[in-house]
């Protein structure tokens, strides 16, 4: 079953989607937003028991 996680821009407050790919470890990379294009990076942690999100501007 897929997951869509809810997150914020931390440029924009724009709420983005992301479905997380099954994994054992912690994912982390860098994408634009789709609205402001600003890098953001995200870092997804995925569990069977609801995956975490979270965004945050890629130059601190």
């Amino acid at each position: 079953m897929s997951e869509l996680l809810p997150v914020s821009c931390p440029y924009c407050n724009e709420t983005l989607y992301f479905e997380p790919e099954p994994s054992d470890e912690a994912i982390e990379y860098v994408e634009d937003c789709h609205v402001c294009c600003q890098p953001i990076v995200i870092k997804i942690r995925y569990s069977v028991n609801g995956s975490q999100i979270s965004a945050e501007r890629e130059n601190g």
